[in-house]
């Protein structure tokens, strides 16, 4: 999910300012005064993701919480937490339980009924219809829109669920929206008392204590309505996410292929979080234009006609507000943008950044990267300019309103006398009508946001779900427990079938093969059978319980013993035999926790063969009666392949006397099953026992001839080959996909093989859920020996990614001087300055007010009026251009802070070392450049600016009461303390409650991302249920530190506002008591600004404390700009002469080496020599030190002793650039970065169209690209999605053969080819770099055969060095791995 999500910010989003909009945020309104709602209300919002697997608390409902407290009364328990959170860190422990009926499974079970009932009112309906009756029912009437065809709005069950709470909720609202009515009149009763000498003084005092109750009452009624509405915005967003959970469990797959993953999640993420965010502000719907008749209506009284020209001044300015608000709408769309794209190539960057390190090419991507984000800060810059210029309007609109106002009053007739009661209910009036003024336009904005996003989770729940009924699971014949009759089956409705005519009967017990060439249907036959394909005709039956072993193993993120048991109770003997039997022990003893192994996302901490080997002890220990096993022995080396045929799928496994279809490659296994399906074009060719396939000729046979010409050592050989054929090259390869362009190549005969051949491959390619199986983002993979070596860091913990540390108590003073540095020290002085200006100028214009109401009037006429008028109006825009100008230099400096801090982190990443990623999640790293910069962009300078806004306010009220009241200083004192407890207690407290809501969220949507692409293997293991009660238990843990933050946000409005009250009491009090000694002006003044001080002290705190969540993000950005960097990229006074390496010689010297300081050598004291032009073949167990090898040849890792020398030059001595770009390996992953194709194979531009076309040609790509009609310019999707693995492979291939360097490494590089590619390239690189030294890592040991030498490495150190012939007559490791696979 890129970075902010949607266009507004809210500045009090999260513990690091969450980007996820609200309706506190409209770009028409400035900042100053976005946060009126929010200073009074202020909910909890998306944050930032970082690891956590808190324990969800189902204690019984007699826990402090579980009264009804939400319902009817400000939360009181609120009390014991703050005082809590004030002594120490909140911990996950300290929090209430939930309340029965906010827990997720209640909420979304109400949900999931209404919903039904409406599908089945509408079901009837339309029954109804075609029957030629109409149904008259209450159920029609909509609530926005028009219902579909088959879906009734999801709005309409969400009504149904939530409408009673709704309404309770307006209730309060309305009583609130009266009260705030009473106090101006109560005003204008006051001042007429001071104005009456006479008047008893008990009046005065009733009046006071009369203002007092009457605020009391409005913060209670106020604060029991946010309640009310805020946990019914949790309800809310609890709900959605468990609707569109369960929803995905069961979505088609041409469904899953059409919306990203990423999109699903953004449902869950941003549109259930807005639904969130705007359900506090649906009231204003009605609320708004009640006040706006309200309080036209008092001015009216108060000032008859002439307050139509304030009202008109002020509507005519909602236009303007309203073009200003599309303008920013328009910045912030084009915004996103590149915000967007730039967080997609940091993703891609991070995915491939052993890529570009080994390939030197970060300076390109660098490149890249600044040039987005410079449109970026122009767009940014252009903003806040904007930004500016509404803040300006916005102080001087109520200024205006009321300068228009008064002056048409005292123009209409010279005897209308301004006097203090007169001017200061106006301006109180007045004050309430700036409000919803304001907030209309917002909310409507907001509204038509939110309607989006019930949009798209509308498709998203009306989409096809799989038919449950489509495979058969009570009856079958007698002595069979698979079968399928005249089946055909597709992977979407607008595609051709798959599979077609398909009759197979499996008896029960029986060991089946299923074989076939790439892309004929043989995975697609296991999804069939799942039912995980949509059945066109014929019948499926399966009878007895599923086990599934998909081709790309699932792995979730938890332990390793998590992952084989799958929600099964542990039985030690079955664990142990289970892991036996899949080979995993000996991984085990390497893991540090052994089986306790936390495993990272997507199985990162594993190699690809662990992984699989993990999949199928899942399946083994399940103890199902149909085991479906999807080519389990791809992604193992030979030996170990072998081994798991024998140990469990074979006769004598394991798995023995139960029913098991095997997808498989691996001839040599062919002769031990029951028989063998032949599948061809997704229609079975043959089918019988292996023998009578032999003697019956047909293709199946001719097949094995080709490849295994003789049986015994040659059969061997092929399968050594096939055994280990890609493991995803056939897995993209599910049907002819959608590209109706490139179909009909496929049908045409004339088209030469090749073309159709690469066509078909890159349609396959195109094929993203193809097998039922989501295809994992492509990611960094760690080399086999590196994951291994990786796993034995801190032997002591097993947890392999360390937790993202949650910083605990208050922000450190630094970060708040490094955020002041960035934006200059001078910009922030400045800053201050004008608004102190701003304040003196606001109460200049005010007193001057009062001076004016308090102006003799001589014959029943004032005089002055137009002076008075004139420095009135001065005052007041001066007042606004101080705070433009203070918005101007904060705009600036904002946008320098952003630039330097962004740019800090990106060239310290750029520079970090490869340990640093492989040990980091890069959703983490991702999070630093979304989130946090989102927040120092966007979130940061506003909040400054209404921090300084609010203290000055209260400041510059204190000073007038005081200067008018001066008996008001005795009370300051009591209520400062007063109000500096509340906010010690607040800050602390909320601060670690919006902590732990930011740690508890991104499970969440990691557990649903997991879900979704591994959602095919839950349904086959029938664990849907389990995975739903997973899912609300996370989303539980989060509401639980939800619930207190909206409780504690409750806690401090009613406690502030009560200190604001007491100032409004203490102002009353002391003009009734000095009142002959004060002018009604006077009195006048300091009551309307006291009537103020509520909000201006509650803003305080929030602002605080929003600035302190939000600085948050400039620690966290700072902490990874000060990471370790590795070797400069050149080092200036030792580079390479020109054309080094010549010879391309390779010489380890006493070699040693270790991932990371403190963990144990993974080469040890390796001495050897590689001369010029040498063809040396390495081999090894799965952690001997392969791939380690050749990442120290590239300084990925440092040399812990010893050297090596390239052509006698010692390699430490040089820069990594110089070294890098001079050597050229083709990797194991072959990853692509979205963009053209010439800029994957040269980012630089250093080769002409000749050469590149050249290097295509001897890949074997040439027809492919020629056949593109943009060329060299084909677009690659990311990670090279639109092309199929052997292509990539070529694509790398092709970088290595622009490259020409002297020194070529193949790390494992044809594992992803079928035979006659793998074939082609040997031959290519047996010609082309016949000259240079190649160095191959190899798992299929045909390929190194005829190399110079072989090196068998053996837990670090070498154990044999030698030519294979040599080698294989010795009869030592080498020859026992050749024997294995049929070579010796």
């Amino acid at each position: 999910m890129s970075g902010c999500t949607g266009f507004g910010l809210r500045g009090s989003s999260s513990s690091s300012g969450s980007c996820v909009w609200s309706v506190a945020s409209s770009p028409s309104v400035p900042r100053s005064f976005q946060l009126w709602h929010r200073a009074r209300s202020q909910t909890p919002s998306a944050s930032p993701p970082s690891i956590s697997t808190l324990p969800w608390c189902s204690l019984p409902s007699s826990s402090p919480a579980s009264g009804r407290s939400h319902r009817f009364s400000p939360p009181r328990i609120s009390t014991p937490l703050a005082i809590l959170g004030y002594r120490r860190p909140l911990e996950e422990w300290d929090l209430w339980c939930l309340n029965k009926e906010d827990r997720s499974h209640m909420v979304v079970q109400r949900l999931l009924e209404a919903r039904k009932k409406q599908q089945e009112q509408a079901a009837r309906h339309q029954a109804a219809e075609a029957s030629g009756k109409r149904l008259s029912s209450e159920g029609e009437v909509l609530l926005g829109g028009r219902p579909q065809a088959r879906e009734p709005p999801f709005l309409r069950a969400l009504m149904a669920t939530f409408g009673s709470s709704f309404l309770l909720s307006t209730c309060f609202k309305l009583i609130q929206d009266l009260l705030s009515f009473i106090n101006p009149q109560l005003l204008s009763v006051l001042i007429r008392f001071i104005s009456n000498p006479t008047a008893p003084t008990w009046w005065g005092f009733l009046v006071a204590g009369l203002m007092f109750v009457c605020s009391v009452m409005q913060t209670l009624i106020l604060h029991q309505y946010y309640h009310c509405i805020f946990v019914m915005g949790l309800r809310f967003r609890t709900g959605i996410i468990g609707v569109i959970y369960r929803k995905a469990l069961v979505i088609t797959n041409s469904v899953k292929r059409e919306s990203t993953v990423g999109e699903i999640v953004n449902l869950m993420s941003v549109d259930a979080q807005r639904f969130m965010d705007v359900v506090p502000f649906i009231n204003l719907l009605w609320s708004a234009p009640l006040q706006i008749i309200l309080a036209v209506y008092f001015l009216w009284q108060n000032l008859g006609p002439s307050v139509l020209a304030g009202v008109a001044l002020m509507v005519l300015l909602i236009p303007l507000n309203g073009a200003v608000a599309v303008k920013m709408r328009a910045f912030q769309v084009e915004q996103m943008k590149f915000k967007d794209s730039r967080i997609k190539l940091m993703s891609e960057i991070l995915g491939g950044i052993k890529v570009l390190k080994l390939y030197a090419w970060e300076p390109s991507f660098l490149k890249q990267v600044e040039d987005i984000r410079q449109d970026e800060l122009r767009l940014m810059r252009q903003a806040a300019y904007l930004h500016a210029t509404s803040t300006f309007i916005w102080i001087c609109t109520p200024f205006l309103v009321t300068l228009t106002t008064l002056g048409m009053y005292v123009s209409v007739d010279k005897n209308n006398v301004l006097d203090a009661e007169k001017a200061f209910v106006s301006v109180s009036l007045f004050n309430i009508l700036k409000i919803p003024l304001n907030m209309l336009p917002q909310l409507i904005s907001n509204l038509a946001q939110t309607s989006v996003s019930l949009k798209r989770i509308q498709h998203f729940l009306s989409q096809d779900e799989l038919d449950s009924q489509c495979v058969e699971r009570k009856t079958i014949t007698p002595g069979y427990t698979v079968t399928i009759h005249n089946g055909t089956f597709t992977w979407s409705q607008n595609l051709p079938p798959t599979l077609h005519s398909l009759d197979i009967q499996v008896p029960k017990g029986a060991l089946v093969a299923v074989v076939g060439p790439v892309g004929c249907g043989k995975s697609s036959l296991l999804s069939a059978l799942l039912g995980e394909m949509e059945k066109l005709e014929g019948k499926v039956y399966m009878k007895g319980s599923v086990a599934y072993v998909p081709q790309q193993a699932w792995i979730q993120n938890c332990t390793l013993q998590e992952n084989v048991l799958f929600g099964q109770a542990l039985d030690p003997k079955r664990y142990r035999q289970a892991l036996e039997a899949c080979a995993l022990l000996a991984d085990l003893e390497v893991l540090p926790g052994g089986g306790k192994t936390e495993i990272g996302e997507k199985g990162i901490n594993l190699s690809g063969g662990q992984r699989q080997r993990v999949s199928l002890a899942r399946a083994v220990y399940s103890d199902a009666d149909i085991f479906l096993l999807d080519d389990p022995l791809s992604a193992v080396d030979s030996h170990v392949a072998k081994h798991i045929f024998d140990q469990v799928i074979g006769p004598e496994g394991v798995l023995a006397g139960k029913t098991r279809v095997l997808v498989t490659h691996g001839i040599s296994f062919l002769p031990q099953t029951d028989f063998v399906i032949v599948l061809a074009d997704g229609q079975v060719s043959e089918i019988g026992t292996y023998a009578a396939l032999l003697q019956r000729n047909g293709s199946f046979a001719n097949f094995l001839r080709n490849y295994a010409p003789g049986e015994g050592k040659e059969h061997q050989e092929a399968d050594s080959r096939t055994a280990l054929e890609d493991k995803e090259d056939e897995e993209v390869l599910l049907i002819e996909d959608t590209l109706s362009n490139h179909t009909d190549l496929t049908d045409n005969e004339p088209v030469t093989y090749e073309v159709q051949k690469h066509f078909m491959r890159q349609l396959s390619a195109m094929s993203l859920e193809g097998e039922g199986q989501g295809r994992p983002v492509p990611r960094r993979r760690l080399g086999a020996a590196e994951k291994v070596v990786q796993a034995t860091e801190a032997k002591a913990s097993h947890v392999l990614t360390q937790e993202e540390k949650v910083e605990m108590g208050t922000v450190k003073l630094s970060v708040f001087w490094d955020y002041a540095r960035a934006v200059g020290l001078c910009a922030t002085l400045v800053i201050c300055l004008l608004h102190g200006g701003q304040s003196a100028a606001a109460i200049g214009a005010n007193v001057w007010l009062s001076a004016w109401t308090g102006e003799a009037v001589v014959n029943g006429q004032q005089n002055n009026t137009s002076q008075r008028l004139g420095v009135y109006a001065a005052l007041g825009i001066l007042q606004g251009l101080l705070v433009m100008l203070s918005a101007v230099t904060m705009a600036v400096g904002g946008v320098q802070a952003a630039r330097l801090l962004h740019q800090a982190l990106l060239h310290n990443k750029m520079r970090s070392p490869q340990s640093f990623f492989d040990t980091t999640p890069s959703g983490r790293i991702l999070n630093r450049f979304s989130k946090d910069i989102c927040i120092i962009d966007e979130v940061l300078a506003p909040t400054i600016l209404m921090l300084l806004n609010s203290f000055y306010n209260s400041i510059s009220t204190l000073v007038v009461i005081v200067a008018s009241t001066p008996l008001f200083a005795v009370v300051i004192l009591p209520l400062a303390v007063l109000y500096l407890f509340v906010q010690r207690l607040y800050v602390a407290t909320s601060r670690q409650l919006k902590r732990l809501e930011s740690v508890s969220r991104s499970p969440i949507y990691s557990h649903f991302l997991e879900t979704v692409t591994g959602s095919s293997v839950i349904r086959a293991y029938g664990r849907s249920q389990d995975f739903e009660a997973i899912s609300d238990a996370k989303v539980d843990t989060n509401q639980r530190s939800c619930y207190p933050y909206i409780a504690s946000n409750r806690w401090l409005g009613v406690r502030v506002e009560f200190v604001g009250n007491c100032v409004v009491l203490f102002t009353a009090l002391f003009a009734v008591i000095g009142r002959s000694s004060l002018s009604p002006g006077l009195v006048g003044l300091s009551v309307s600004y006291a009537l103020q001080v509520t909000l201006a002290l509650n803003w305080m705190i929030r602002t605080i404390s929003d600035l302190e969540s939000n600085i948050v993000a400039v620690e966290r950005v700072k902490e990874y700009s000060k990471t370790e960097t590795e070797a400069p990229w050149v080092v200036e006074g030792s580079r390479p002469p020109a054309g080094w390496p010549l010879q391309g010689e390779v010489e380890f010297r006493n070699y040693s080496v270790r991932y990371r300081p403190g963990l144990e050598l993974v080469l040890k004291d390796l001495s050897l020599q590689v001369r010029g032009g040498e063809k040396v073949g390495i081999v090894g167990r799965t952690g001997a030190g392969k791939s380690s090898m050749t990442l120290c040849l590239f300084r990925i890792l440092e040399a812990a002793e010893g050297d090596i020398l390239i052509d006698g030059l010692n390699v430490a001595d040089i820069g990594l650039h110089d070294l890098r770009s001079q050597l050229t390996i083709i990797p194991q992953d072959p990853i692509l970065f979205s963009g053209t194709l010439r800029m994957n194979l040269d980012p630089f531009g250093n080769y002409s169209e000749e050469d590149m076309w050249r290097a295509l040609e001897l890949s074997h790509l040439h027809t492919f690209v020629s056949s593109q009609p943009a060329g060299l310019d084909f677009q690659c999707s990311e990670g090279g999605e639109n092309l199929s693995v052997g292509q990539r492979q070529l694509v790398c291939l092709a970088r290595a053969l622009l490259r020409k360097s002297r020194i070529l490494v193949l790390d494992e590089a044809t594992a992803a080819i079928d035979l006659e590619t793998d074939d082609l390239i040997q031959a290519t690189i047996h010609t082309q770099f016949e000259t240079c030294t190649v160095l191959t890592i190899a798992h299929r040991l045909n390929t190194i055969m005829d190399y110079t030498r072989v090196l068998v490495l053996d837990k670090g150190t070498i154990a044999e060095f030698d030519s294979p012939t040599n080698l294989i007559a010795a009869r030592g490791i080498f020859y026992g791995m050749a024997r294995d696979a049929g070579l010796a």
